[in-house]
């Protein structure tokens, strides 16, 4: 999964623990998490809310916004992309992804090779 999302998006920051959640629940089957700061979102602010609330996947800070233009020039956020294990774009999210349908997906997913 791809997350592009902000410190000063409220939505972003709501839907943190759910992401947290997932992460954890499919990591020992071979799923990853990428939450992908936008260009705008100072770096120091983006570390903090990464370290104060232990988020155990991989935070990447696209400080130029090549990132966001090369999945498609995201704008909104949260902007949620499930990649399948070919490295292909299967689901695109904008706002909250229902979690429920995402989890049964993520579980379909994994079971293919």
């Amino acid at each position: 999964m791809v997350n592009f999302w902000a410190t000063s998006c409220t939505t972003c920051v709501a839907e943190m623990p759910e992401l947290v959640t997932t992460y954890n629940k499919f990591k020992d089957k071979g799923y990853e998490t990428v939450a992908v700061a936008m260009r705008y979102d100072p770096p120091s602010y983006v570390v903090n809310f990464a370290q104060t609330r232990q988020l155990p996947f991989k935070v990447a800070i696209d400080n130029t916004g090549a990132v966001a233009r090369e999945w498609g020039d995201i704008q909104l956020t949260p902007t949620t992309f499930l990649v399948n294990k070919r490295g292909e774009i299967v689901k695109r999210y904008v706002g909250t992804p229902n979690f429920v349908e995402l989890h049964q997906l993520i579980e379909k997913l994994l079971t293919q090779s």
